[in-house]
């Protein structure tokens, strides 16, 4: 929906329930968009935050799978000597 910002300040509420609700409100200027009205998403509270995190970490530890540390992973490549097996 694209107003005027001269008919905008009549309209002020209805044009934020608008975009609040969804739709994309555009104040225009002289015709040309100067202003686009979008609704604030509300940040998640702290615990919110924490039990997101919380799970996305559980998430993460059980798809790890147990193996060789990363600094002895190529051992079985070589033998004794250090020479390719």
């Amino acid at each position: 929906m694209r107003v005027s910002v001269t008919e905008a300040k009549g309209q002020l509420t209805d044009l934020v329930r608008r975009a609040e609700a969804g739709e994309e409100v555009v104040l225009t200027r002289h015709g040309q968009p100067a202003v686009r009205l979008v609704a604030v998403r509300p940040r998640p509270d702290r615990p919110a935050r924490r039990a997101l995190l919380d799970a996305v970490q559980a998430a993460g530890s059980a798809k790890a799978t147990p193996g060789p540390p990363a600094a002895r992973s190529q051992d079985f490549l070589y033998d004794e000597d250090g020479l390719p097996a």
